[in-house]
């Protein structure tokens, strides 16, 4: 159920019987020469969204304005400071739990979320939000690594631009049809959690956007495979939090 399509007697119909929230949140920035601006959040809502037709539960409207700095220097990407999303998922979460939800679990699709989230996170009461990736689930994480192995790389990856492609159609992949530079493991280590640098010297190093990602290599039918295991990896999730909130 979404939110933003219901009525408040209905969503108040579903707190008297215990309920908790789904929030996708993503980012608004680039992916490179074939993948959209949108693609985080794209994925977190439609992932959440299907988990969410899955439990029968709320999905609230998706953030799609957060931190990605590094990104700047690539026009489309829209990036708001680490702070300001911390006090921006504080606020959401907090007014939910207010409203009588029992929990809210953060469907995330951008890694620079997750230390503002973390951060809004010890604000709120022991227990109250989870967070979880739509592709850290160990199902998910096996899939990717089938489909595209190394090459699924850090960012405008086959996985993410495949759940596009699923949903909104393919684009033509241009300087993405070539393979880009692959990352050592050295190099992945130190930029987990989209620590990246400062926006001119990121485009620099990475001219056509992608961070070790063939985007190329992704297809609608792999972008299908993977939005349902993500949906069901993360329903399960939920269902496990639900019931850790006492929420029906």
């Amino acid at each position: 159920m979404l939110l933003s399509h219901m009525t408040w007697p209905e969503v108040e119909t579903c707190l008297d019987r215990g309920a908790c929230a789904l929030l996708p949140m993503g980012s608004t920035e680039q992916h490179g020469p074939m993948g959209l601006v949108g693609t985080d959040a794209i994925c977190a809502a439609e992932v959440a969204r299907r988990a969410g037709e899955i439990c029968d539960a709320i999905v609230v409207p998706e953030l799609a304005y957060t931190p990605a700095p590094f990104n700047t220097g690539f026009p489309g990407t829209l990036s708001i400071p680490a702070d300001l999303t911390r006090d921006l998922v504080h606020e959401i979460c907090a007014g939910l739990l207010s409203q009588g939800f029992k929990g809210v679990f953060i469907v995330n699709g951008h890694g620079a979320n997750l230390e503002p989230v973390a951060q809004a996170r010890a604000r709120l009461p022991d227990g109250s939000v989870e967070v979880q990736s739509w592709w850290a689930p160990a199902e998910v994480m096996a899939l990717r690594d089938a489909r595209f192995g190394e090459w699924e790389g850090m960012h405008a990856t086959p996985s993410e631009v495949a759940i596009t492609q699923t949903l909104l159609g393919c684009k033509p992949p241009g300087a993405a049809a070539t393979p880009p530079q692959k990352l050592s493991a050295d190099y992945i280590k130190a930029h987990g959690g989209d620590r990246h640098g400062p926006p001119d010297a990121h485009r620099a190093a990475f001219p056509d956007g992608r961070v070790g990602s063939h985007s190329a290599l992704a297809t609608p039918e792999i972008g299908a495979e993977l939005l349902e295991t993500a949906s069901a990896a993360i329903a399960r999730a939920f269902q496990s939090f639900c019931k850790s909130r006492g929420a029906g």
